[in-house]
């Protein structure tokens, strides 16, 4: 195939052939890998797409919009020389945009300070500052048991139904620094539904949060290829921010599982051997490149934190997609159907969730001093009574222990009024108040977990000092 014109911008006459969403074009030149696509067709319909593979015969491109109605043959094809940007600046903050960066909420284009590379690049290892300061979700799971901080990536893994992305969004919401610096959220949707995308964009306006806050929502009915680029556009924009601007940048993306499904169908039709469920064998490294984009940097005073929701396929937590996350992030929020179902709200699981870096953020220096104690003690008690549910199915709670019997009564105390709080904001003081008013409930004996010196410090003790 000939070009018709040259230099950056290439034009080519037609495509050999076409699958779906990708036309595979013979003996294009110079063709990048990710590099723009405008396609025109006899329908006089202008099209968008990006060359996904470069053979040294046949170059694949794959449309974003509905290939209903190309001639593959006749279509006129230009390679504009330029790949994937994203247009970021201050200035995205309060937009919600689709994901690619075009306006949703009917106000023009964003200007933007620069347009830069989607695909990011590596942070430097040695530039790396290892994360170590408090991020408040408002979130009492989160904030007392299983703290978040800044530069760290902590996927909640959520089965089908369960609110993992209602959690993602009073996050949004209700994340804070800890010490009032400056704050930004983005956050990325992936696979959304229309209804979804206007409950999102009314429910962040109406909390004045928008005005911190940039949407990047991909619906279900955009164009596959567009879902695996919005959470690189988002990251993009986030890294920006915090280290050209100095702001701390939160980026919640919902939902990992709707990406990863995407980039299985984009494999599939590339005709790629399959990996593990019919996932590409390279979906590891590629996850990797979205979460390896959260960091705190060396002599920069921003960050980008990285909150990813992952849908577990029938709760199965082996699944690839979040067994593969697991590997590469700092730990999971894991969401429990049995709290769900209890009208537990958020009905995270303490037990399999996890924070790496907890240790790295709580403390005299960054939440309290009795902080790790008071975890510890909560999660020993916990742990006891739900074995000891386990043991009273068996025996009734007549054969238990007496200590294991008070473990038991815990469980439901635990639950209803520590974890939950039925979607409002709770603050980390709050937290640790109702944790101490549970753990006083028990006899001291018991609370091995506790020095003398953390005991003295529980606010009833602190109240009865005062003259």
């Amino acid at each position: 195939m000939k070009p018709l014109i040259a230099p950056m911008a290439r034009r080519y006459a037609g495509a050999s052939s076409a699958a779906g969403p990708l036309l595979f074009v013979e003996s294009t030149r110079r063709a990048q890998l990710g590099e723009w696509v405008r396609i025109e067709g006899d329908d006089q319909l202008e099209r968008r797409g990006q060359v996904i593979d470069v053979g040294d015969e046949i170059t694949v491109i794959q449309v974003f919009e509905e290939t209903l109605g190309l001639a593959p043959a006749t279509a006129a094809i230009t390679l504009t020389g330029e790949t994937a940007r994203a247009i970021v600046g201050r200035d995205m903050l309060g937009r919600a945009l689709s994901g690619t960066g075009e306006p949703l909420d009917g106000l023009p284009a964003p200007i933007g300070e620069a347009r830069l590379p989607i695909w990011g690049a590596p942070i430097n290892p040695v530039r790396r500052r290892h994360p170590s300061d408090f991020i408040e979700t408002g979130v009492t799971a989160i904030d007392g048991m299983n703290t978040l901080v800044r530069g760290q990536k902590l996927p909640v893994f959520s089965g089908p139904g369960l609110p993992g992305v209602e959690l993602a969004a009073d996050i949004v919401e209700n994340a804070r620094p800890a010490h009032g610096e400056p704050f930004a959220v983005v956050f990325a949707a992936m696979g959304i539904t229309e209804r979804e995308t206007q409950v999102f964009v009314s429910r962040f306006r109406q909390s004045e949060v928008m005005q911190r806050t940039v949407l990047f929502l991909n619906q279900a009915s955009d164009p596959t290829i567009e879902r695996l680029l919005t959470p690189r556009v988002a990251l993009t924009t986030a890294e920006h921010l915090a280290f050209a601007h100095g702001i701390h940048v939160l980026v919640v993306m919902a939902d990992i599982t709707h990406y990863a499904e995407a980039l299985r169908e984009v494999a599939a039709a590339r005709e790629e051997i399959p990996g593990r469920r019919g996932y590409p064998g390279y979906m590891y490294t590629d996850l990797a490149t979205l979460f390896e984009r959260a960091g705190v940097l060396r002599g920069s005073p921003g960050s980008v934190t990285q909150v990813p929701v992952v849908t577990l396929p029938d709760d199965d937590i082996t699944h690839p997609i979040p067994d593969l996350t697991g590997y590469i992030t700092e730990g999971q929020i894991v969401l429990s159907r049995e709290l769900h179902q209890r009208g537990v709200y958020p009905p995270v699981d303490v037990l399999p969730s996890l924070s790496r870096l907890m240790n790295a953020g709580i403390g005299k220096e960054h939440t309290v001093p009795e902080h790790r104690e008071w975890a510890d003690q909560l999660y020993a008690v916990y742990a006891r009574g739900r074995e000891a549910k386990l043991m009273a199915a068996i025996v009734g709670s007549e054969g238990l222990a007496p200590a294991d019997r008070t473990a038991l009564e815990f469980v439901d105390a635990f639950e209803l009024q520590l974890i939950h709080q039925g979607g409002s904001r709770r603050s980390l003081d709050d937290t640790i108040r109702i944790g101490w008013q549970l753990l006083e409930e028990l006899p001291r004996e018991e609370l091995t977990r506790i020095s003398e010196s953390t005991w003295k410090l529980r606010p009833s003790h602190r109240l009865e000092k005062q003259p």
